[in-house]
């Protein structure tokens, strides 16, 4: 999730704690928020290169549109092809854990689900719940960062694997910042365009063009919110043109790149996401 308000008042908003040592699964990031005002928080949740789920563990509310108007008990799954999708409450604490689409097939137990947005109970049943009880008792963030992790580390033991192929591939269209031939990859992963196209989707969520604009998107919002105009980022990220541009940035967030150059979500992932779960080669 990525808040909504202007990137000025993004670090007043928030009070954001990280966790002090790496964490055991490779491809996991997580973060706390804890808005510092008690008027309305409004948050935009913008597509981005990994699957994030978000628990609020605060006494105040936080909506999602997609669910009735309650952050489902135990937590919701954003995935990569979300959009569209608002959060917004007061007095909001929750915690946040990016992973890369590699990892979250594995440790939510889920494939094409990950290309939307679903409860988490829905994935992990009661154990949804009775983690979601045990963060909340939790007396400090670095106790809720601990069970959060001993939970993803368990499950990504359990879990299936994608395939290497697939691994292989988001590997490559991370590395290359989107810009990759799908051609390409099928043949040096030893499959067909079309092998590759069904598995990636069933296991990632979204198909593999899809991914490579998704991580190329974000690439050219982060180098827009550095200062750089639209004609370069357009010219050194390999888009058509700055139209081309124009066109994804609309697609994926809803405004145009000015608007992502001071988009607060930016700020935010400063802070909070300074290692990016889905560059991880897990």
């Amino acid at each position: 999730m990525r808040s909504a308000r202007s990137a000025h008042d993004a670090a007043a908003v928030w009070d954001i704690a990280t966790p002090s040592r790496p964490g055991r699964v490779p491809g996991v990031s997580m973060a706390s928020f804890r808005a510092r005002t008690a008027d309305p928080v409004d948050l935009s949740v913008v597509p981005y290169p990994a699957v994030t789920v978000a628990l609020n563990l605060g006494d105040g509310l936080l909506a999602v549109d997609d669910f009735g108007g309650r952050l489902p008990n135990g937590g919701v799954v954003v995935g990569l092809a979300s959009s569209g999708v608002r959060g917004y409450g007061r007095d909001i604490e929750c915690l946040q854990v990016r992973l890369s689409p590699v990892v979250a097939h594995a440790v939510l137990g889920a494939s094409s689900e990950l290309g939307g947005v679903v409860s988490l109970e829905d994935l992990w049943g009661r154990d949804a719940a009775r983690i979601h009880e045990q963060l909340c008792a939790a007396g400090s963030w670095e106790d809720r960062f601990a069970i959060a992790e001993a939970a993803l580390a368990r499950r990504h033991e359990a879990g299936r694997a994608v395939d290497p192929e697939v691994a292989f591939v988001w590997r490559q269209t991370v590395t290359n910042r989107g810009a990759v031939r799908i051609e390409r990859l099928a043949d040096e992963a030893g499959w067909s365009r079309k092998r590759l196209w069904s598995r990636f989707r069933s296991q990632v969520g979204i198909n593999p063009k899809r991914a490579a604009q998704l991580v190329r998107f974000d690439h050219a919002a982060h180098r827009l919110a550095a200062g750089h105009s639209p004609a370069l980022v357009a010219a050194e990220i390999g888009y058509a043109d700055q139209s081309h541009l124009h066109r994804d940035v609309r697609a994926f967030a809803g405004v145009t790149p000015t608007a992502v150059a001071v988009a607060p979500w930016l700020a935010v992932d400063d802070v909070a996401w300074a290692a990016p779960a889905y560059l991880s080669k897990a």
